[in-house]
């Protein structure tokens, strides 16, 4: 990979690397573990991804980095809730969707070319570098190499699904300038393998020029809701159902898993909240958060913050590429003064963005989301952020910005997400939420 590559992906765990390699853990198993419909899903960081960077951060330098990249991310879902066409496949300005947490192995075209993909639940196109791509990595995938690969025309119904849409010759292109990005690219179909499932004619984005760091080094696979998603072209054999489970960012692997269909999910009946459908930004999961819990209490927080509106985009969301989760101010503010109430004299301190770290061992007490039919309660490892040293620890929530869409919008994001197996089912329209260890 070229220098610039440790810029492209999240350092999001490295203040947790050097804690892993002091524990005298085995060295991992890096061959990939994908069987039938489940993918494995390793964390950019992990040991055994290329995108992991050379040199670790100090702690501070990491979560300072992270909450950077999540303010980029914050940009980025406010630029899809204001976009008026249903499908943004690759990110504005400078918000870094680029470069989400987490990456399957995709295989593209006949014979296959094999590709390590960040996927991301609030997108909705696949996009890859093609050969001859410039500002791309030096991982591209080649068509003239698959026997499969064929140009979208521009007549066709995938052309007016991306914005834009540019039509130079006949086949059907994009290029579009974000800030200080800029990505060109045209729409192409080929088979493409997850697991051992294909799925034949795929259509997505074929990078050809790009400039900035808002990129994927090997591209994205879209598990939005949206037509030109992974769901959507596969419903046939997916059924527009799928489950994930994000490992703990302490793991010595960062290894969870991706699975596909109804077939691959578990059997036993657990709780379920209901999706809630915004047609302007048709790939985002909503649903209604109704209160939280701090402890034994259930904090005081006006009904208006939870309050879903497919006008303004308010409402709450799970997201996978955003890392810490990020509730509208008066829920963050009242949840993070129950907990310092709860803590007692505990001395409060901060780091960048958070506001409310102590530098003693500490345990906080539970937090749970009260979504409706369904309770998610958090452990300490979905709770606090600590130092390799274990000397400070931070509550891993923040409050959202003052102004934009985004002050509307509460995002449950992977930190908590992790060790939990979030499942979508679109065609009973629900969200289902079990706890499972897989890292």
């Amino acid at each position: 990979m070229p220098g610039p590559m440790a810029t492209l992906l999240f350092p999001l765990a490295t203040l947790f690397f050097t804690l892993t390699l002091t524990q005298g853990l085995q060295t991992p198993n890096c061959n990939f573990l994908d069987h039938g419909s489940t993918l494995q899903v390793l964390h950019v960081n992990s040991p055994c991804s290329p995108f992991k960077p050379k040199t670790p951060l100090s702690w501070q330098d990491s979560v300072l980095q992270m909450q950077s990249n999540d303010k980029a991310r914050l940009q980025y879902l406010a630029s899809l809730l204001a976009a008026q066409r249903s499908i943004v496949p690759i990110a504005s300005g400078r918000a870094v969707t680029q470069n989400p947490t987490y990456i399957v192995r995709a295989k593209i075209g006949t014979p296959a070319q094999t590709l390590l993909m960040a996927i991301d639940t609030s997108n909705d196109a696949a996009w890859v570098p093609c050969a001859g791509c410039v500002g791309c990595s030096t991982t591209t995938f080649d068509p003239a190499k698959s026997s499969t690969f064929k140009p979208v025309a521009c007549g066709a119904t995938q052309c007016n699904q991306v914005p834009n849409p540019s039509c130079g010759g006949t086949t059907c292109g994009f290029n579009l300038t974000y800030g200080s990005s800029t990505v060109a690219a045209s729409l192409a179909q080929d088979n493409i393998t997850l697991a051992t499932d294909a799925i034949p004619s795929y259509t997505f984005g074929c990078i050809q020029k790009t400039t900035g760091t808002s990129v994927p080094a090997q591209g994205l696979l879209g598990l939005g809701r949206g037509p030109l998603s992974i769901l959507s072209q596969s419903s046939s054999l997916y059924q527009s159902t799928f489950s994930y489970c994000l490992p703990s960012y302490k793991s010595p692997n960062f290894s969870g898993s991706l699975r596909l269909g109804p077939d691959s999910q578990p059997k036993r009946i657990i709780s379920s909240t209901p999706l809630l459908k915004n047609p302007r930004r048709s790939s985002f999961y909503y649903v209604n958060l109704m209160g939280i819990r701090v402890g034994r209490r259930v904090v005081n927080i006006p009904p208006s913050a939870f309050a879903f509106d497919p006008n303004t985009g308010a409402g709450t969301v799970f997201d996978s590429g955003t890392v810490f989760t990020v509730l509208v101010k008066p829920a963050y503010t009242a949840v993070r003064d129950e907990v310092r109430r709860q803590m007692g004299s505990a001395t409060v301190s901060s780091l960048g963005g958070f506001d409310t770290c102590y530098t003693i061992p500490v345990t906080v007490p539970i937090i749970t989301f009260m979504f409706s039919g369904l309770n998610m309660s958090l452990t300490q490892d979905n709770l606090l952020i600590r130092s390799t040293a274990g000397t400070t620890s931070c509550l891993a929530m923040a409050a959202a910005p003052d102004t934009g869409v985004n002050s509307v919008l509460n995002i449950i994001a992977s930190f908590q997400q992790q060790n939990y197996r979030v499942i979508i089912d679109l065609p009973n329209s629900k969200l289902a939420v079990a706890r499972e260890r897989c890292s």
